[in-house]
């Protein structure tokens, strides 16, 4: 979710002041927020799965996703219809409009904590990806996560995001170099000697594995609390609707056709970061610098939200409303350090990013993604809905229950 890492941000290709953004700039901040370093373990997650599972789950999670980032537009129609003056442009707002000052506690307390835990997948990742690059050292995956601590302390003290938001688009980049040189090993062992398709499981015979791979997929499609905000952005927003479900289609394609590529390339070996897997010469080496590079000025957006609520409740606490004075400069500046090194002391203790990414999925992203917007539609919609859709609320709603519960238990116990 990122994880959900803009959750709370604000789309990075900003329109000029005062207008909305165009077509193309709505369709380039959907990507920059939906896509993210998750993708590169989907090949793991179709190793897991099988390619036939695989390619399923990715369509059926891509499809339920945009279903129901339509659910919460339709909830904020319904809402600014019926109050004109309202305003209910974020998703802590439904949650007030829905249940009350509750509503809003656990929508807010659920996106933030998948904040946390973006943060946490975005240290392992990196970990990880410069252990590989620096094998050689002989230090371990937590040494090089603390290491990034004292930079991440002190980009986290920078006033403005909009100076890092180029680090984001750089990241993504990254991801697609990336993917493009597991398709090109993809290629080159599919002609090569020694490749058996049918080597490659089609459908796993083990069934705790499919919630698994499940949790990885929906961890890949992240920014899903940022739908409102896009679709309040777009000049024309009644084209909304047809522009995500265009930018799904394209990006679910490709999620599918490179989880197969990366997982026939590397069958059994392939590793929960597929950047791993990849030959060890000068290219590969770089994409995995520049996407630790990228992501390392990234996290400071993923940290944003949390440390807007922490200095919020400090104010409270301190009643000091005057964020330039002296004293209200360092509590500041001291919980932002406390922010960074509590989520590296966590990160630390993660096994590896695919169990991770799966247990965020099967948890977090699947309350945000599935139980929430599904319960807010019936809650305020419900008495008009026809069957059928009402139907498939429910459908969606329980279904989202049971994964979290289900998926949550595989990953612990281990698949």
């Amino acid at each position: 979710m990122e994880g959900d890492k803009k959750n709370m941000a604000s789309p990075l290709l900003e329109p000029v002041p005062s207008k909305r953004a165009s077509k193309l700039q709505t369709l380039g901040n959907i990507i920059v927020t939906v896509v993210g370093t998750g993708v590169l373990g989907l090949p793991f997650a179709f190793r897991i799965a099988g390619w036939v599972a695989g390619s399923l789950g990715v369509a059926v999670v891509g499809l339920s996703t945009y279903y129901c980032m339509l659910l919460l537009v339709n909830c904020r129609d319904k809402l600014a219809s019926e109050e004109p003056l309202g305003e209910s442009n974020t998703y802590g707002d439904l949650g007030y409009r829905s249940f009350g000052t509750l509503g809003r506690f656990v929508t807010e307390v659920i996106i933030v904590v998948a904040q946390c835990a973006g943060s946490i997948a975005y240290f392992v990742f990196i970990g990880q990806n410069l252990h590989s690059v620096f094998e050689s050292q002989n230090l371990s995956m937590a040494s090089y996560i603390f290491m990034l601590v004292p930079v991440e302390i002190g980009l986290s003290w920078i006033g403005s995001l909009s100076a890092l938001a180029p680090f984001s688009i750089f990241a993504d980049v990254c991801n697609v170099l990336a993917m493009g040189i597991v398709v090109k090993e993809d290629v080159q062992r599919t002609f090569g000697e020694g490749f058996s398709f049918g080597e490659r499981t089609a459908i796993t015979s083990n069934i705790g594995g499919l919630p698994f791979a499940a949790g990885m997929a929906v961890f890949c499609f992240e920014g899903f609390g940022m739908t409102l905000a896009l679709e309040n952005s777009m000049q024309d927003r009644r084209k909304f609707p047809i522009l995500l479900a265009q930018t799904f289609g394209g990006i679910t394609l490709v999620y599918i056709l490179f989880g197969f590529c990366g997982y026939m390339a590397f069958g059994e070996e392939t590793r929960d970061i597929v950047t791993l897997n990849l030959p060890r010469n000068w290219s590969s080496l770089s994409v995995q610098v520049g996407l630790c590079v990228g992501l390392a000025f990234t996290l400071p957006i993923m940290l944003h939200p949390i440390n807007e609520i922490v200095e919020g409740k400090l104010k409270i606490i301190l009643r000091n409303n005057n964020d330039s004075t002296g004293p209200g400069k360092i509590c500041i500046c001291i919980s932002r350090a406390i922010v960074v090194v509590g989520l590296a002391v966590i990160a630390s203790f993660v096994p590896e990013f695919g169990v991770f990414a799966s247990f965020v999925g099967s948890t977090l992203c699947a309350m945000l993604s599935f139980v929430l917007p599904a319960t807010f539609h019936l809650k305020l919609l419900g008495s008009s809905l026809p069957f059928w859709r009402k139907a498939l609320d429910f459908i969606v709603l329980f279904s989202g229950l049971f994964f979290a519960i289900y998926g949550t238990y595989n990953t612990i116990v281990g698949v």
